[in-house]
């Protein structure tokens, strides 16, 4: 596995682009709510990003020869849907949804990938829950992103904090390295056995991003190539941020106000 360490220059590029992502995030809380768009959404991001310098990182991704290249800005991914749901001026947001939006920026060759759950007006308890315990297992399991420790740790920690709340996370989705590409080794599943797996050491950068589901942790893709769904139709959350190793311990890059 060739795991590509970053030095403090590199760091240094990738929280200029961690900068822009998170001021993205955080202006979106501003305009997620009853009746928008999510198509508008995206254009805020688009905006943002290129006013800039910058690249939005997803726009057009093509994983693979037999998928369509994605065509928004942001992942906007709203109740059932689990993630890389495409925006549509179709798609209207309604009281008591929850929506994750996932953004990636490229900026001065480096990237940074981040994703939150918002409340669209006022929420159901269950759903206010779901946020909550996906955000908690995000933390947790930067908190187990330390020298020293492996990816069966963090990926312990995650599962566990959903487990313990009756949730379930999705398996066949994991975070991932990043650094000048949007997707670098290792894979970071967000489950796994203590003391298993690669050990962390300084330097590395991972996108951790939990998704987790009220119901089954099965998932299926609808016809557009893109869209991630529950199974059984029920809700689901994603959160996700930038995180790297430094000599002084653990940073988190796409932190905002209020994440």
């Amino acid at each position: 596995m060739n795991i590509k360490l970053k030095t403090r220059h590199d760091i240094k590029k990738m929280k200029k682009s961690a900068a822009i992502l998170a001021q993205v995030l955080e202006g979106l809380k501003g305009l997620v709510e009853p009746g928008v768009n999510t198509w508008k959404l995206d254009k805020f991001a688009y905006d943002h990003i290129t006013n800039n310098n910058a690249k939005p990182a997803f726009l057009g991704y093509k994983p693979s020869n037999d998928m369509p290249p994605f065509p928004g800005t942001l992942c906007i991914s709203v109740n059932e849907e689990v993630v890389h749901g495409i925006p549509s001026k179709e798609r209207i947001l309604r009281n008591g949804d929850i929506v994750s939006i996932d953004c990636g920026v490229l900026k001065n060759g480096f990237y940074s990938d981040a994703a939150y759950t918002y409340k669209v007006g006022r929420v159901s308890e269950q759903k206010e829950h779901l946020i909550n315990t996906t955000k908690k297992a995000l933390l947790n399991g930067i908190e187990a992103f330390k020298v020293g420790n492996t990816l069966g740790d963090l990926g312990w920690a995650v599962e566990n904090t959903a487990l313990e709340a009756g949730y379930s996370v999705v398996k066949v989705f994991v975070g991932h390295g990043i650094g000048r590409g949007l997707h670098e080794p290792p894979q970071v599943p967000n489950y796994g056995l203590k003391k298993h797996g690669l050990t962390f050491v300084e330097g590395m950068a991972l996108a951790i991003e939990p998704m987790v589901n009220i119901g089954t942790e099965d998932v299926e893709i609808l016809d557009d190539g893109w869209t991630v769904v529950t199974a059984d139709r029920k809700s689901s959350a994603h959160f996700e941020h930038t995180v790297v190793l430094t000599e002084n311990g653990t940073e988190i890059l796409t932190m905002f106000d209020g994440f």
